[in-house]
């Protein structure tokens, strides 16, 4: 019985908890707002970060779509390993990028000096250009392996009838693709959209000025630099509403898939050749070039600076790695419980709670909770504390949705029988749950722990000068132009994050195998 009522009780408190720091931070949000009339300089922040978020989109999707089509029908040494590493930059650290793109694309970097080689005009990677050429960075990847999940969905005895039918490419095209195109497309492009939305760490880096400042960049300065608490918080409303009208709208977008089933098989299907074989090569070799080289820059930028250090890095990996390792624990434990509450029962309330942090945004919860907590303790006192909640509660959705189909199946496979065995408690969590579900659970807190690492958005808001992350040390080493000691602390904070996700995978990939 006392099972039973923690089963029930457990989820419930749990949600309610997230609704309740996301809701009290959009209330107190509005009530701390003295003004709601934007300024001019508030408005041009708006429109410039919808239209950053906008041609990111426009251009992640526009370039995976013929990539994604490009790796689906053709095969090549290492194309698996390519396809995996696709999911490398979304773990990213932000900042690293960021330094990467500057050293590749920068004034200094070889892209203007091959322009300069041909008395072309150098390229400035300051202000719009650089903040949506970071964005695709990111995006492009993810927006790839999302398409290329759709094309692999079409059942491939589709394609074989069309080729038996004797259909060019483009008629597959048509009649087979953009069905599929149509029906993927426009959810993935507002993902991305809501992506870019909150991209603090990029504009903070690559933006800035008045005619490049995102609305959470205008949030920080008017907490940071202004202190004017009234306008920050109207700021942070408006961004709160802009994400929660984007996460709405992005789940009544997805379409189901019309292809109907197919026999499940995988074979390999006749690729087109001549001048579109050409093509799909030269395209992944620029993508490859486009998201490699950047890291290779960080790497050899970086390594002769191992050996001189400055005296804060290893603190400042100290915190990251503190609070990664908490908001890994708490994420896991929370995503657990609502998954498998989930799964024996449906709930439309639970599953908003599960998936309403999707609406916010770092800084709009790290705005939230400055001002709940400002009157009572000083922020920086509760600097990684904070971070550590508002991490693990944004980073719930994606661990939420990775668990629960798993969840649903040991569910529907295991229940009657555990039940039969009397297997409840601690012992069903121990022999049944954990071990079926070590595997999403390893990737899960991997992901939730490297993502935690590389974040650069509440401490920004909360630390102190002697309370600075990993992140937010490499942002202030490039602040102050001493990049080779940046690049350095970036392979430190790329190192740790990466180990952190290898080592959280392989310790589920071992609990499932025994």
């Amino acid at each position: 019985m006392a099972d039973r009522a923690l089963q029930v009780m457990l989820p419930k408190a749990l949600g309610l908890g997230i609704a309740a720091l996301i809701l009290g931070s959009a209330a107190m949000l509005g009530l701390r707002a003295e003004s709601w009339a934007l300024r001019p300089a508030d408005w041009a922040a708006v429109r410039f970060t919808l239209l950053q978020a906008a041609l990111s989109a426009v251009l992640s999707l526009g370039l995976a779509v013929p990539l994604a089509r490009a790796l689906f029908r053709r095969r090549f040494v290492g194309r698996g390993a390519l396809i995996r590493l696709m999911a490398a930059p979304f773990v990213l650290p932000v900042v690293v990028a960021v330094l990467g793109i500057v050293t590749v694309f920068g004034r200094a970097g070889p892209i203007n000096a091959v322009l300069e080689t041909f008395h072309l005009p150098a390229v400035s990677i300051f202000g719009l250009q650089g903040v949506v050429l970071a964005n695709v960075f990111f995006n492009l990847p993810l927006a790839t392996r999302m398409l290329l999940h759709g094309w692999q969905a079409i059942p491939v005895e589709r394609f074989r009838l069309a080729a038996s039918l004797g259909m060019p490419p483009s008629a597959q095209l048509r009649h087979l693709e953009l069905p599929m195109l149509r029906a993927q497309a426009p959810a993935i492009s507002l993902v991305i959209f809501l992506i870019c939305l909150a991209s603090f760490a990029i504009a903070l880096t690559l933006g800035g000025g008045p005619r490049a400042s995102t609305i959470e960049l205008a949030i920080y300065q008017a907490l940071r630099f202004e202190f004017d608490l009234g306008r920050a918080a109207l700021l942070a409303l408006v961004q709160l509403l802009i994400c929660a009208a984007g996460t709405l709208l992005a789940s009544r977008l997805t379409l189901p898939p019309s292809f109907g089933a197919g026999l499940g098989r995988s074979l390999d299907l006749p690729a087109p050749r001549g001048w579109r074989r050409r093509g799909d090569a030269l395209l992944i070799l620029m993508v490859v070039l486009f998201l490699a080289l950047p890291l290779l820059a960080v790497a050899a930028k970086g390594l002769p600076g191992l050996l001189a250090l400055p005296l804060g890095v290893w603190p400042a990996a100290l915190r990251s790695v503190s609070v990664a390792l908490a908001s890994a624990l708490l994420v896991v434990l929370a995503a657990l419980v609502l998954a498998l509450a989930q799964a024996r029962r449906a709930s439309g309330w639970l599953e908003l709670a599960a998936m309403l942090p999707l609406a916010a945004s770092s800084l709009v919860l790290g705005t939230g909770l400055f001002l709940m907590l400002r009157p009572f303790v000083a922020p920086q006192a509760l600097a990684l504390p904070v971070t550590m909640l508002v991490n693990a509660t944004l980073t719930l959705p994606y661990l939420y949705r990775l668990l629960l189909p798993e969840a649903r199946a040991l569910h529907s496979d295991y229940d009657r029988l555990a039940g039969s065995l009397g297997l409840r408690g601690m012992a069903r969590l121990r022999y049944l749950t954990l071990p079926r579900l070590a595997r999403p659970l390893g990737y899960g807190a991997g992901l939730a722990a490297a993502l935690s690492m590389g974040d650069l958005g509440v401490i920004a808001l909360f630390a102190g000068n002697s309370g600075a992350t990993l992140p937010l040390f490499v942002q202030q080493l490039m602040g102050a132009y001493r990049m080779d000691q940046a690049a350095a602390a970036a392979l430190v904070l790329v190192g740790i994050s990466y180990a952190l996700f290898w080592v959280f995978d392989r310790i589920g990939h071992h609990y499932a195998d025994t």
